[in-house]
């Protein structure tokens, strides 16, 4: 196993990160996940044979693109969507 953090934007709240570790935890191989607010950053452990650009993938779909990635008005728009839906759960 192996412990994998991704820098995102557009993380700005409790929502947020209630969107994220749900859209973490789909995934059955990933264990362990948490999301820091303070620096903006996702971590999660998986198998040393899974690459991350999977997780990254998922993140940018739902509007959290990591750092140094295009952050286009629609991945903002995204993530005002899945903070709102992570703000009902």
């Amino acid at each position: 196993m192996k412990k994998e953090r991704i820098v995102i934007q557009n993380l700005k709240c409790s929502g947020c990160v209630n969107t994220i570790v749900h859209l973490m935890e789909s995934f059955p191989e990933v264990s362990d996940v948490s999301v820091s607010l303070e620096d903006a950053s996702v971590s999660f452990t998986v198998p040393d044979n899974q690459p991350a650009e999977k997780y990254r993938l998922a993140l940018t779909g739902a509007g959290y693109p990591p750092e140094g990635e295009d952050n286009t008005l629609g991945s903002k728009a995204k993530s005002y969507v899945s903070c709102a839906i992570g703000r009902m759960k």
